[in-house]
């Protein structure tokens, strides 16, 4: 498999409306992201992926984009975001930006037109169907956000398409304008510098013809991986991306091995890496067996021919800490072996913002302190059937959006360092203990930790191209694993458990070996060399010498 720029980068997702704001208007701007370049690229991070920062009425973060070259008031100008890139490359560092074109907001001149009338030269460039017989929408799928994918227009007499809220209609890619208008897009922002693109829902471009009802409308994967959807990846390659030195990152979501090496094979000519969906959406709380086996699986359908990527959390999904750990007693501890995981396991590693400083998710009281279209959403259709609101809010808080969305938390002052004014959403009330400013005065931080796991991924080739072997297959507390290239061999050693744990070395690792990090500030006992014994949540890399 060759070697390439991005397969050994680290990526930094900033989410810049909660990262850091600078005209006290309570959101975060590109010049927050400017001006926090440096603390970025201490880091050691090599790339960041942005969020969307085009124009957007707002109803969903920026995934509903009205217009796909302006930078939306509340980001900054595109003058801030020249200066952004500019400073990011002068830095060393890469910019990789949201492309979001499985669909726009409704307030999109391409929608507005679209929705005029039924003859709009624009008509076909989204999907709109008639009712059937008795007035009902044309099938029972249902959209992420809302109970169905189709809503009614009253001016036209037909219902049109949304994988997800009723703001953001679906763009049909079948019709060869629309790519075509999309790829001219691409190449105004690549033209522009960027170094790639982050793919949002790019899997569901491609929809079933002619939609028809489906058994279980709750199981959304009709929603994606439809045919045609590889004739659309491979025209955009070829029409776009290969003329450019770009890494792209496909958010593909009821993908399995089998179908992700279609996207990312290097003989394909389509993505270069993927987020699949196994950990993050299917497995809702720790399950150390599950986890095991989707690693296994992965890596031997991408070995020798594909690029997996490794993240716990994002702007979707709950801080990792809290959702996958321990965010109590052993914060700290639990914080660096997730990190330790995602850096050592085989593909691009992911950090989402404040994960470094062990940021946890937060619980807010009400349903009026909480942001999330999705969350809000289901929550309003759950009590609209008579559900109990009080027990609909709590069944919904573990997984919101929203447990990841709260501000950074810079230092312990006033909202946290964030915002001199009101924050767009309230700041998690752990602020004063967990920050930057106090992680940077602890040696034995979370922050100076995954400094360390990035500089060794820079160092040791054996993190990025090696082969992975899982030795703990059946423990469900230990996951013991080895990376192996050109005679080296590392093994990680994680207990992922509350409880001290034991774990027998196979014979072929007991060798000598040499502690090259760990997650205790304090070094445990000599151990001996058939048996370790791991603290809760301990983690540990060690440099093994299989042929002494």
């Amino acid at each position: 498999m060759k070697r390439t720029w991005w397969k050994e980068s680290v990526v930094y997702q900033v989410y810049w409306r909660s990262f850091k704001d600078t005209t006290g208007n309570g959101y975060g701007d590109l010049q927050g992201v400017l001006e926090k370049l440096d603390y970025i690229k201490d880091l050691g991070v090599d790339i960041i992926w942005l969020n969307p920062i085009y124009e957007s009425p707002d109803k969903d973060n920026g995934y509903d984009i009205s217009d796909y070259r302006k930078v939306m008031d509340k980001a900054g100008d595109m003058q801030t975001w020249e200066t952004l890139l500019e400073e990011i490359h002068r830095k060393g560092m890469k910019l990789i930006m949201d492309l979001v074109v499985n669909h726009t907001s409704d307030q999109h001149p391409w929608f507005l037109e679209s929705r005029s009338s039924l003859d709009n030269p624009k008509r076909d460039w989204y999907i709109w169907q008639d009712p059937k017989e008795d007035g009902q929408p044309p099938s029972n799928w249902q959209s992420y956000f809302t109970p169905s994918t189709w809503t009614y227009d009253e001016q036209t007499k037909q219902y049109y398409f949304h994988s997800f809220a009723v703001e953001q209609p679906d763009l049909n890619w079948k019709n060869p304008e629309v790519r075509h208008a999309i790829y001219d897009m691409m190449r105004f922002w690549l033209d522009k510098g960027i170094d790639g693109f982050r793919m949002d829902v790019i899997n569901l471009l491609a929809k079933i013809d002619g939609f028809p009802d489906v058994d279980e409308p709750e199981d959304r994967r009709y929603l994606g991986n439809n045919p045609g959807i590889h004739d659309y990846l491979q025209e955009m390659h070829r029409e776009v991306l290969q003329h450019y030195d770009v890494m792209t990152v496909g958010e593909i979501p009821f993908v399995t091995p089998e179908d992700g090496v279609k996207y990312v094979g290097e003989d394909r000519n389509e993505l270069d890496t993927l987020f699949h969906f196994e950990v993050a959406d299917d497995m809702p709380t720790w399950d150390m067996l599950r986890f095991k086996d989707i690693q296994k699986k992965w890596y031997e359908g991408l070995k020798g021919c594909g690029w997996n990527s490794q993240f716990l959390n994002n702007h979707d999904h709950t801080r990792q800490v809290t959702r996958y750990g321990n965010d109590g007693e052993y914060r700290v501890e639990s914080a660096k072996l997730l990190g330790t995981m995602v850096h050592t396991l085989p593909g691009m590693p992911y950090i989402y913002q404040g994960e470094e400083i062990g940021m946890t998710g937060v619980r807010f009281d009400s349903i009026n302190d909480y942001q999330d279209i999705m969350m809000k959403n289901k929550y309003h259709e759950e009590v609209n059937r008579g559900r109990n609101p009080n027990e609909v809010l709590e069944a919904l808080i573990p997984l919101s959006r929203d447990n990841s969305r709260t501000p950074m938390q810079w230092n312990d002052t006033e909202n946290a360092g964030f915002t001199t004014g009101k924050p767009w959403m309230n700041i998690n009330p752990n602020y004063k203990k967990i920050n930057v400013e106090q992680a940077q005065n602890d040696p034995n931080s979370v922050y100076y930790y995954y400094k360390t796991l990035i500089a060794l991924r820079k160092k040791h080739d054996v993190m990025v191209y090696g082969d992975y072997k899982d030795w703990s297959e059946d423990d469900p507390n230990v996951y013991a694993y080895t990376r192996s290239r050109h005679g080296v061999t590392w093994l990680i050693v994680l207990n992922h458990s509350d409880e001290l744990c034991e774990y027998q070395l196979p014979s072929e690792l007991q060798k000598p070996r040499s502690l090259i990090l760990g997650n205790y500030a304090k070094e445990a006992e000599c151990e001996d060399g058939e048996r370790l014994t791991l603290r809760p949540h301990e983690a540990r890399i060690y440099n093994i010498l299989l042929h002494s």
